[in-house]
């Protein structure tokens, strides 16, 4: 089967988790001997940024770390779509598209035959509706939401016929439990600061903890202000800076335990979609102790597969707990793996996603006939 995507960015994961859940769900594809061709606008903002801070050393990086994934890189005013989209089976425009090529991909498909989804990973429905309902997806098979909540509102808004949930996932390839000789600290958080989504909470849930435990504890990630990175090193706590994703697994076997700290719109509005961090962190096999986010899919098991603080003294009893208690520890973490690899893989993300797939085709097929039957 032959497949294009069109996403911001394959090769660059700056300020840019979408990137995680693509890398693994191509190299799944792959593995199936399925053709998949990606496109990424030139001079997208997360690349940008990567080669600003990093140079390009982070884009070599990046293609020995993953050898079999290659971007086609296209100007928005100028690609051929008809190049582009030559002999495609299934074609997935992501969220953080130019709204212009969104359309004119949906009035492409009009004389196609290949099925045509929108991929949304991001809050923007709640917090920017404004610019979802937008997007021309009239022309659309329909949206992949990366949350029930969120496949609701589509359909709510009208802004789709059709949505289904499709939650991201580890790519257990990459994300597996290590064995380190090193020891970097007690505690590690991985994430970007961004744009005061969740401010108050990484001091509540991450900055106070650490302090009154004594804890060592490092950062990574990009977006930090000046009054952050003041802030870490008045508490003592490391700023480590950006880490592309591949290494993630590495950095999380020298630590004791992780925490994860959800976005403000993701708690209030969203409630269900626990972002790509989690599932990295269980496949990883580490301890994770997240603050409040309300599971309503059912995806894991609260309490076994990872802990959760509904404040910042609970997170600091619940930190103290799996840091102290070993046997906790190897629980907390041989359920989350177990979990992971039975539900949320990538290799399981291509299953629904190729059912998604032959329901849609299957369904055109049919419309084709009533109309045809010669």
């Amino acid at each position: 089967m032959r497949i294009v995507l069109f996403y911001h960015s394959l090769i660059s994961d700056w300020n840019h988790g979408n990137a995680h859940f693509l890398r693994g769900i191509i190299h799944e594809l792959q593995s199936r001997q399925h053709q998949v061709r990606v496109f990424e606008p030139l001079n997208g903002w997360s690349l940008q940024n990567l080669l600003m801070e990093q140079g390009p050393a982070a884009m070599n990086a990046f293609s020995r770390a993953f050898p079999s994934l290659r971007s086609n890189f296209y100007d928005p005013s100028t690609i051929d779509l008809d190049e582009a989209l030559d002999g495609a089976d299934l074609v997935i425009v992501h969220e953080w598209n130019d709204s212009e090529l969104v359309g004119r991909i949906g009035k492409h498909r009009l004389k196609s035959r290949y099925s045509l989804f929108f991929h949304d990973t991001h809050h923007a429905g709640i917090s920017d509706p404004d610019r979802i309902s937008n997007y021309q997806l009239e022309h659309y098979d329909g949206v992949l939401a990366f949350g029930g909540v969120l496949r609701e509102l589509y359909i709510r808004k009208g802004w789709a016929n059709h949505a289904w949930t499709w939650h991201e996932a580890a790519d257990t390839t990459l994300f597996r439990p290590l064995i380190s000789h090193s020891n970097a600290g007690q505690v590690v958080w991985i994430g970007n600061w961004g744009d005061d989504e969740r401010t108050a909470e990484l001091s509540s849930f991450f900055i106070e903890p650490v302090r009154q435990l004594g804890l060592v504890a490092n950062v990574y990630g990009v977006r930090y202000p000046d009054e952050a990175l003041a802030l870490l090193r008045s508490e003592g706590i490391r700023y480590m800076g950006w880490i592309p994703n591949f290494r993630v697994p590495e950095i999380f076997s020298q630590y004791r335990a992780t925490v994860h700290i959800p976005r403000g719109p993701y708690v209030k509005s969203l409630p269900g979609i626990p972002t790509i961090r989690v599932y990295e962190a269980l496949a990883c096999g580490i301890p994770l102790v997240c603050s409040q986010w309300n599971d309503i899919e059912n995806l894991f098991h609260p309490g076994e597969d990872f802990l959760m603080a509904h404040n910042s003294d609970e997170m600091k009893s619940l930190l103290r707990s799996v840091i102290n208690d070993s046997d906790l520890a190897t629980a907390l973490a041989a359920n989350g793996l177990k979990t992971i690899r039975a539900r949320h893989t990538c290799a399981h993300r291509v299953d629904e996603l190729l059912g998604i797939w032959n329901e849609v085709r299957g369904v055109n097929e049919c419309a084709l006939l009533f109309l045809d039957p010669a």
